[in-house]
């Protein structure tokens, strides 16, 4: 007859393994809360046109991503469990709006530090945060800098529109990019009006310096 195993013994191992799987998720997921939440308030300084900020927070956020990423490195199934990669696709968000905003290449994946779907997935929501600097821009009367920015949504369309693979392998990214592309559309409906309306009041401001100097030489 077979002894029978001692079963605390069994499962000591198996305890160690699930209590050090438990002890890395949880360090992770805080270090990807905080890299999401530095991430977010250099976007907000990079808005307020704070770069020095934003780029210390930048650097934060990617320091915590890291520490997220090597935390869970012996763990893979809790790894991609999802909260990783959308604290890496906000870090990414940061990056990219503060290139392009600044006129910059944009970066790639690599040098972003990102994997190539959340660097995806901070391209489309790119888009929304190059709306919102256009929109500031329009109020401040540069609208040329407010184009520049709409090509560079444009830009980001045409790249996302390549992937062309199931919504498995890219975390929906179909649908990020359906939102993109209304975004753009709306941005390109609201630089018509505005530019439309700059043409006008320029029309009027020079009727009304003609018709100053026409009742002047009277």
């Amino acid at each position: 007859m077979a002894p029978v195993p001692d079963l605390v013994a069994a499962g000591d191992p198996v305890r160690r393994r699930l209590t050090a799987r438990h002890e890395a998720r949880e360090h992770g997921l805080a270090a990807s809360r905080d890299a999401t939440r530095a991430a977010a308030n250099a976007i907000r300084a990079i808005h307020r046109r704070d770069l020095d900020v934003a780029d210390g927070l930048i650097e934060e956020a990617r320091a915590n991503l890291d520490a997220a990423i090597t935390s869970l490195a012996p763990h893979p199934d809790v790894h991609y469990a999802g909260f990783v990669q959308d604290a890496a696709k906000e870090v990414a968000e940061a990056v990219l709006t503060r290139a392009a905003i600044r006129g910059e290449p944009l970066p790639c994946p690599e040098v972003v530090g990102v994997d190539d779907v959340s660097w995806l997935h901070g391209l489309a929501e790119t888009i929304g945060e190059l709306r919102r600097a256009a929109l500031d821009h329009v109020r401040d009367g540069r609208i040329d800098a407010a184009e520049n920015l709409l090509e560079t949504m444009q830009e980001i369309l045409a790249v996302l529109a390549t992937i062309d693979v199931p919504d498995g392998l890219s975390r929906g990214l179909r649908r990020a990019t359906d939102v993109g592309r209304s975004i753009t559309e709306r941005t390109r409906g609201d630089l018509t009006a505005a530019a439309g309306q700059l043409e006008l009041r320029e029309a009027l401001d020079a009727h009304r310096r003609a018709l100053e100097q026409v009742l002047d030489q009277r």
